[in-house]
């Protein structure tokens, strides 16, 4: 009987006199005990009940009687007294009498609202040309004012409180006692005297009940108030077993126990469910209890009776299983909470009761396929408080089945839940839309991963294996969200952060290995389908468009693959507080140890194989199965230089197992190429620096304070490898170094040879450097020959004081060697110091060698000129024409690692001899190459690159670019009108790098920079110019920060207005989002102008 509640104070009209006159009856009836006329003082509270009972009946009936207000009502009363073969007009029990009374006025009352309310909906509405504004809608008779529903209350306590109550059997209901101090006087004067027909009066009383509450009007109040109660007596009346003699069945036909089974149904599928589940859970009661229990007001309180439990049982589970039962049991038991332990210890309640299949379902299949898709329903409320306890419920039950049924869990909650990321990877072309999943899809499931699996925070096994068969799709998203503004990155990143933080150690590092590509493409997102950016701010997945030609192809596969890597680099150093970096890059280094290994089997193997032999089939095979395993080994090479790049030592290398494992793999890899080597031989030089570095470090780690005996006995395993390094190694140093460690972790640092203190710790003063490495001329003829024989090899590292090559390891004996840090190029560098020693060749061999048409000696020699350069050499300074000309020529050069360090050479150069060097590279980005031998073919690439030393070197000017800048402008300002739009977005490239410095200097170019912008802005028909004049107006605005309303006043509302017509007008999604970026950074000024910070100062003021 669903019904509204809410409560509306109105004012009757006239013709509702008649249910004035009803509830002023009802109104006599039950008027106080303090207005009632009592004859005599009481002997008791119970004496007294009675009597005002008695005495407000009598004159009730006086005044039916007598008054003629009442006429009307008096008459109705007889018509409904006809009709009511159960009504007594002499009864012996007061209280019955008084409840007889009530009964009567109460059906009178219904039975006249509802003759009005049909009338009312009879009569047609008046004609809209009669109505005016001011007119409200005529009310329907059935509504109450605040004082009638007050009246009618308190009619319905009475009938409950003297008809309904005190005839419940023991353990049914809540007794009168317990409710309060009126209900004890009730129950001690009506309880405790038994009557004749017990269950008939009790029919009598709820059968009128609901009559009544055949008016909507009339059940909001009954059924807000008295709901359990009206249940209560249903349930006893149709339910209750039958037993000869007791007093609550007498009177009851067949027919009326199931008249009141339909009632009782009928009323839980019709009134507020949470409602009704709350007053099922009170009849139902909490554990059962032996014996009866005394309250505090003296009432005995018993266990509902095991009917009672089982019906209320099967109500409840009838009602949890229908449509959003249990968002209504949810809601019945948490109610309003306010998110306390208490609440928290609810939900986990609640999360149990959704979880235990009850008894009276048919199958624990058809429960759980009813149940499980509420739960999940239950994650996705907006309201936040709401949310909060829905989703803790949901979290906890999601939880629990996994852990106690766990085949239930994954069949109906798992599967459906992870649904959208699965299909990402089944996703195939035959379906006529393009988009495979939807964006609410994808956003859906990936917030309720994250609610179930970071915030539950459970490790069991089912949810780990069902985590990890989605990892590569929500990996794979987060690559994608890293690339675009998307609400799903936090979330993604949450949750591959937790799995790998969470699960076990070999479980994270096979994960690992398969999101870098280096096991498998398993449960990969499909091949022909991508993420794309959706309409909300999340993603979804779409068919990819087929690429024009197979380079495309390629170039796009190997780009994912790359900023994938990079992806998982960032993932990585989000594990400060975890080995699992350094896990996976030391069993990265093991498997190249065994690979090095497993290589020199092959060669062997490929040697003794007759190719002549075999079939075409089966020498395709082979070449096919060399080149798997050479990728395969490229892959890993690839996931390690990433590694390093992008992680700190302080990552990858957290405790000392770590290190020793480190270097376990090190010596072991180092031994597999001393027993490759089939003569004596000086070894790669890189791999030599490394090895003195590693055996450095663990000296560093031996001569370290307080060494447990567990870290030595980690370090154990080093003593195999540096005992075939002291003998085999070809170095003097190595194997002088390496018999050293060996002693020292063999005696468990009981041993300490000679300066093996000092060799551990570089020295950081160069003169304290030159006198530990002083060697003997045998020795430096040795390190001459190892820098000429790495002339023919491509150099490793940059001379750049951040690069490996530059830690220094004094060693023992007065050596260096390959320790002593000499760079792959030669040339007697000492590193380990901040200023580098002077090169043993002169410049113009470099010159020279900067001519050498093999590519890594030429770009090698020319990063060292701009070394030389950069630190102000008298020889560089004498030859800086050639330089320049040397520079410029390499600028066309093709390949990326010659024209990038002549880009550096160039920018390092305008650095140091700004005036002349700015004026020839501004000529050549205007017009072209100048050089006699420049190729006219390739003069727009040129001028590209170019410009790009024009940027790194309006960058490097600083506090001067106001002076050498002006230039500057002027040409790239020219730059916008070039006919190549490559050139035109590299001018305005430029443009913003150096207008974002220039300060006050830019007030008078302010007008014509930005009539540019504006124009470029609204007539330039590239997307990629446009954007680039955008993101001119960004860093302009970024740059002058707290200067821009006095630099640019002028023009700023001009600036203004082309950002919002981009916003609005622009086709271009990119353009749109550097113009929303720029007009962020233009609010934050101007909030900051409008409203300064406050600032507490104290001035001093001299008067005069």
């Amino acid at each position: 009987m669903s019904t509204p509640v809410h409560e509306h104070t109105v004012r009757r009209p006239c013709d509702g006199e008649v249910t004035s006159a009803v509830l002023s009856a009802v109104s006599v009836l039950t008027k106080p005990v303090g207005e009632s006329p009592l004859h005599g003082a009481p002997s008791s509270h119970q004496q007294a009940l009675l009597e005002v009972l008695r005495a407000n009946r009598a004159l009730l009936l006086e005044q039916l009687q007598s008054r003629t207000s009442f006429e009307e009502v008096r008459r109705l009363r007889g018509e409904v007294m006809a009709g009511a073969d159960w009504f007594s007009s002499d009864p012996v029990d007061a209280t019955w009498g008084f409840v007889q009374e009530c009964l009567l006025l109460l059906l009178t009352l219904a039975r006249h609202l509802s003759a009005e309310l049909e009338l009312f909906r009879q009569t047609p509405a008046p004609p809209a040309a009669k109505l005016t504004p001011e007119m409200a809608p005529a009310l329907p008779p059935d509504v109450l004012s605040v004082t009638q529903q007050k009246t009618l209350e308190t009619a319905l306590q009475f009938v409950v409180s003297l008809g309904l109550c005190p005839y419940l059997g023991p353990g049914v209901g809540i007794p009168l006692g317990r409710r309060s101090a009126f209900g004890a006087v009730v129950e001690n004067t009506v309880c405790g005297r038994p009557g004749p027909a017990v269950g008939r009066r009790l029919f009598i009383t709820i059968h009128v009940l609901l009559q009544m509450a055949e008016l909507s009007s009339l059940a909001t109040v009954l059924f807000t108030r008295h709901l359990g109660d009206v249940m209560a007596a249903l349930c006893q009346l149709g339910y209750q077993p039958q037993r000869s003699g007791t007093e609550e069945q007498k009177g009851i036909s067949v027919e009326e126990r199931h008249t009141c089974k339909e009632a009782l149904k009928s009323l839980v599928g019709k009134v507020y469910q949470p409602m009704v589940i709350k007053e099922l859970l009170i009849l139902q009661g909490g554990p059962k209890q032996c014996g009866p229990m005394r309250s505090s007001s003296g009432s005995s309180s018993r266990a509902a009776p095991a009917w009672l439990r089982r019906l209320c049982g099967q109500l409840l589970s009838e009602r949890l299983i229908q449509l959003n039962g249990v968002q209504a049991v949810v809601r019945a038991i948490l109610g309003g909470g306010t998110g306390d332990e208490s609440d928290w210890r609810k939900c986990d309640s609640v999360a149990r009761i959704l979880v235990t299949c009850p008894q009276q379902s048919s199958s624990a299949d058809s429960y759980y396929r009813q149940v499980c898709p509420q739960i999940l329903d239950l994650l996705h409320f907006k309201d936040k408080l709401t949310a909060r306890q829905f989703q803790c419920v949901a979290t906890r039950a999601v939880l629990t089945m996994v852990k106690e049924k766990p085949s239930f869990a994954q069949q109906c909650l798992l599967t459906p839940l992870l649904a959208p990321l699965h299909r990402c990877t089944t996703a195939t072309n035959e379906v006529h839309s393009q988009i495979a999943v939807e964006e609410w899809e994808l956003t859906c499931c990936v917030e309720d991963v994250y609610k179930i699996w970071v915030v539950g925070n459970s490790t069991s096994a089912p949810l780990l294996k069902a985590l990890q068969q989605v990892l590569p799709v929500i990996f794979t998203l987060f690559c994608f969200t890293k690339q675009n503004v998307c609400n799903l990155r936090a979330p993604c990143q949450e949750i591959l952060l937790w799995y790998l933080s969470h699960t076990e150690t070999f479980a994270a590092l096979s994960a690992l290995r398969q999101l870098s590509g280096l096991q498998g493409q398993k449960n990969k997102v499909a091949a022909d389908f991508h993420f794309t950016p959706g309409s909300d701010g999340g993603a979804r997945l779409c068919s990819r468009e087929s690429c024009s030609g197979e380079d495309d192809a390629l170039y796009e596969k190997l780009s994912d693959e790359q900023w994938e890597l990079e992806c998982l680099m960032q993932l990585l150093a989000e594990l400060k507080e975890s080995d699992l970096p350094g896990d996976f890059f030391l069993d990265l280094l093991q498997e190249l140890t065994s690979w090095a290994v497993a290589e020199d089997e092959e060669q062997k193997d490929e040697q003794e194989v007759d190719v002549s032999a075999m079939t075409l089939l089966e020498a395709e095979q082979q070449r096919l199965s060399r080149a798997a395993s050479q990728g395969q080994r490229l892959a890993l090479l690839q996931v390690l230089a990433v590694m390093v790049e992008s992680l700190q030592h302080t990552v990858l290398l957290r405790k000392t197992t770590q290190i020793v494992d480190y270097m376990v793999s090190l010596l072991q890899r180092t031994c597999v190429g001393l027993d490759m080597a089939t003569g004596p031989s000086l070894g790669n030089p890189v791999e030599s620096q490394a090895l003195s570095m590693g055996m450095g470090l663990v000296a560093i780690l031996l001569s370290g304070p307080q060494l447990s005996a567990a870290d030595y006995a980690s370090m154990s395993r080093l003593l195999p490898p540096l005992e075939t390094l002291s003998q085999m190694h070809s170095d003097v140093v190595i194997q002088e170094l390496a018999s050293n460690l060996r002693a020292v972790i063999a005696t468990h640092g009981a041993y300490q040879p000679e300066h093996f203190t000092a060799t551990a710790q570089p020295s950081r003063n160069p003169e304290t450097t030159g006198k530990n490495n002083s060697v003997s001329c045998r020795e430096k003829q040795k390190m001459h020959t190892e820098a000429n024989n790495l002339q023919s090899s491509p150099p490793s590292s940059t001379l750049d004081s951040n690069s490996p090559s530059n830690t220094q390891i004094r060693h023992p004996a007065s050596s260096v060697g390959s320790a002593a840090g000499i760079s792959p190029k030669g040339g007697g560098r000492t590193s380990g110091t901040s200023d580098s020693c002077p090169l043993t060749k002169p410049i113009s061999d470099w010159l020279l060698e900067a001519c050498d048409p093999d590519v890594p000696n030429r770009a090698f020699a020319l990063r060292v000129l701009t070394q030389l350069v950069h630190q102000g050499s008298p020889e560089a300074v004498q030859a800086q024409e050639k330089v320049l000309m040397l520079f410029l020529e390499n600028l066309e050069h093709e390949d990326s690692f010659v024209y990038l360090s002549a880009i550096q050479g160039l920018a390092i150069l305008a650095d140091s001899y700004a005036e002349r060097i700015l004026e020839r590279l501004l000529k050549d980005f205007q017009y072209g190459p100048s050089l006699p031998t420049s190729n006219k073919e390739h003069s727009l690439e040129t001028r590209l690159k170019v410009g790009e030393v024009l940027m790194r070197a309006s960058r490097a000017m600083g506090e001067l670019a106001p002076h050498f800048g002006r230039p500057l402008v002027g040409v790239f300002l020219q730059g916008t009108r070039d006919p190549d739009q490559s050139v035109r977005a590299s001018s305005l490239s430029n443009l913003g790098e150096l207008c974002q410095r220039l300060d006050y200097a830019l007030g008078p170019l302010a007008q014509e920079l930005s009539s540019c912008l504006t124009a470029l802005i609204k007539t330039e028909k590239e997307a990629e110019v446009r954007r680039a004049a955008v993101h001119v107006i960004t860093l302009l605005l970024r740059g002058l920060c707290d200067k821009t309303t006095q630099v640019l006043s002028d023009v700023l509302l001009d600036l203004y207005r082309a950002l919002k017509w981009v916003v609005h007008s622009d086709p271009d999604d990119v353009a749109v989002l550097h113009a929303q970026l720029a007009l962020d950074e233009l609010d934050d000024i101007m909030r900051k102008f409008i409203f300064p910070e406050q600032r507490l100062e104290k001035k001093i003021v001299v008067l005069p």
